[in-house]
């Protein structure tokens, strides 16, 4: 029987208004190379759950395992080496792109050939030009750092890797490249990829199962197959208007 690499055991997140919660009684378990689309409406808990992740915020309740071993058990900057997050905003912290992506290898130690290998092979998977790499963050579109801060997490070669709205900038094309890339990469190296993502055909397209949050809670945990797809973006749809109504 194969062994859960991640697992979430009735984890609860409060929020920072009030007694409610941001995420409230989540469990569930994911294996080596799934790749998980976290879809919902606005305020959903997407955002929240990939914090949790990667430990930017501790769980208020339950636990998270990873590979059997309790998270609050595994230092920090380790669990982060094996957990990597790519934010919607990523900021290269006034470093040029390509001291970006020296940075997270330099500090493994790296020999210098195994970094720049590392970096040809991913600027080259992503269709990133070599122009890039003596440029600033000024100097990049939103979509263009969105790339980068991509290749800078795929160049540590995390276990699992978190990406939040990785598409949101991209055109049709660069989406859909990004995705044959990161799909090869889960199924050739086994690793683990979770990504919110509010195009719901990006997210059939990407994924293998799909975790539907809404209002803190996990409403449903599918295999892409097994999905009523039509279902899902009829429920979107009206969660979002619900939402609205209830911000207004």
């Amino acid at each position: 029987m194969q062994t859960a690499q991640l697992r979430l055991n009735q984890v609860s997140l409060s929020a920072s208004v009030g007694s409610q919660y941001a995420l409230e009684d989540i469990s569930f378990e994911v294996f080596k190379g799934e790749r998980i689309a976290i879809v919902g409406p606005s305020g959903a808990g997407k955002t929240s759950l990939l914090r949790l992740l990667n430990r930017l915020s501790e769980p208020t309740a339950g636990a998270i395992y990873l590979e059997n071993q309790d998270y609050r058990q595994i230092p920090v900057i380790q669990l982060r080496q094996q957990v990597t997050l790519v934010q919607q905003e990523s900021k290269l912290l006034g470093m040029t792109v390509k001291a970006a992506l020296e940075y997270g290898l330099i500090l493994r130690n790296l020999a210098r050939s195994q970094i720049q290998q590392r970096i040809s092979y991913w600027m080259e998977q992503l269709n990133i030009p070599i122009e890039w790499l003596e440029r600033t963050e000024i100097q990049l579109s939103v979509g263009q750092r969105q790339l980068v801060a991509i290749a800078r997490a795929l160049v540590i070669q995390p276990k699992i890797l978190l990406l939040d709205e990785p598409t949101s900038a991209l055109d049709a094309g660069k989406a859909s490249h990004l995705l044959q890339v990161l799909t090869e990469l889960a199924i050739n190296s086994q690793t683990t990829i979770f990504m919110v993502n509010h195009q719901l055909e990006l997210a059939q397209q990407f994924c293998t199962r799909v975790l539907y949050l809404q209002q803190g809670q996990l409403i449903q945990n599918a295999a892409n197959d097994n999905l009523d797809w039509t279902k899902l973006r009829q429920e979107l749809i009206k969660a979002e208007v619900q939402a609205a109504e209830e911000w207004s």
